[in-house]
Order: C-alpha cells, then sequence, then structure tokens
C-alpha cells in the first residue's frame, strides 16, 4: 500500500538540496511556527501552519496570508513539532519527513525530535528527519535498507544497550555485534551505497552526512 507522507517543517537549520527535494517530492506540508521560513526555499506551500508562534516574525506571517493558520497558547505541554505531527496524523499520515529537525540554536528541542522520531518509530510510522546536510532514521529491531551515496558517513547512536547489530554494505561492516550502551564503537563508518542494518534488541538512531563524502 502506498505512504501518505506529510513533510514537517520545523525551525532548525536546513540546507535545500536535490536529496532533501527528493525526499519531500509528493508529500503534503504542515509548517511548525518558524519552521515556515523554509517554504519558499524549498518551493513549498503547507495546508497549515500551527504553533504558538513565539518564533514567527509578523513579516513571515505577512507573505503567507492563504495558509491556514492554527494558534496555540505558549503555555502548553507539545511542543510545536508534536502539534504539526498529530496534524498529520489526524489526516492519515503514515510517512514522516521532519525538515528542519537537526541543528539549530536549541540542542533540546534537536534532541528531543530524535527522541521523538523513535517513539512514532515504534508506534509503527516511517521516519527521517533531516537539515540536508544531515538525516537520521530510527533503527529498531529488524532489518532496513538506507540508500546512502557511495563514501558519505554515517553512525549508529544507541539509545540503550544494541545486540545482534549487523551492518552490510559499508567499509566497516559488522556481524551480530553486541554494543553497550554509551559505546563510541559504531561511529564514523563509510557507506558504500545502499547499506543494511539489522538489529535483534534495543533501539538506535542512523545518522548520516549524505553531502560529506570524505570516503569516496
Amino acid at each position: 500500500m502506498r505512504q501518505l507522507a506529510f513533510a514537517i517543517l520545523m525551525g532548525g537549520a536546513l540546507t535545500p538540496t536535490d536529496r532533501l527535494r527528493a525526499h519531500l517530492a509528493g508529500a503534503r506540508v504542515i509548517a511548525a511556527d518558524g519552521g515556515m521560513r523554509h517554504a519558499q526555499a524549498l518551493g513549498l506551500k503547507p495546508e497549515l501552519w500551527v504553533g504558538d508562534f513565539d518564533s514567527t516574525p509578523d513579516a513571515l506571517i505577512a507573505e503567507w496570508p492563504d495558509v491556514i493558520r492554527e494558534p496555540y497558547p505558549p503555555a502548553k505541554n507539545e511542543t510545536d513539532g508534536e502539534i504539526a505531527v498529530a496534524a498529520a496524523l489526524e489526516r492519515g499520515a503514515t510517512r514522516l519527513i521532519f525538515a528542519g529537525a537537526l541543528g539549530g540554536e536549541r540542542s533540546d528541542h534537536a534532541f528531543m525530535h530524535l527522541l521523538y522520531a523513535a517513539k512514532l518509530a515504534e508506534d509503527g510510522f516511517d521516519v527521517l528527519l533531516t537539515s540536508g546536510e544531515e538525516e537520521a532514521w530510527p533503527l529498531l529491531p529488524g532489518s532496513r535498507d538506507i540508500d546512502l551515496p557511495k563514501g558519505s558517513l554515517f553512525s549508529i547512536l544507541g539509545l540503550d544497550t544494541l545486540t545482534g547489530l549487523s551492518i552490510a554494505g559499508a567499509r566497516y561492516p559488522l556481524d551480530d555485534f553486541h554494543l553497550p550502551f554509551g559505546s563510541s564503537r559504531t561511529i564514523s563508518n563509510v557507506a558504500e551505497g545502499t547499506v543494511r542494518f539489522t538489529l535483534s534488541s534495543g533501539r538506535a538512531l542512523i545518522l548520516a552526512r549524505p553531502q560529506d563524502l570524505p570516503g569516496a
């Protein structure tokens, strides 16, 4: 069954690239507060704009008078990104692309986005986080293939102890590896093309730099 993809425009750093635009192709779009500033550079018009708008200048609001806005009070229990995701899920999203979710001024927000992505993946959703320069995917028990340019850097960050970790299609392959929590053993690998990740137990994040090709 074809996935229904939603792009969530978030307030972190974003570099428009051809690869980023390919990820976003065909996706419906919801902006979360200041993430709206990325819409013009990406050539996108969100169908909805949510948040408390504390990081949105009046000039940006004036640029998009036709986009439906749903304002929320600053004193709320969810981040603007979570509110945007909830709106996407109400509309039937099965795939979520967080654009502008990595980096930026707020490390707490960027880290929370990564943890939230892992939770969404556990709930059965396909999730990608991207800044254009970097990409991240949750890694849960099972197998998944990630198509990366040959020579690009990637790392695996374990959110707890990982067992049965295998990596194929990389300069430094692993087979049925036990990765203790907090180990740096899986930092700075190099893709040879499509990389297959297999995991028996645990939760992790794959972080890649598709534009960074020191190993090419």
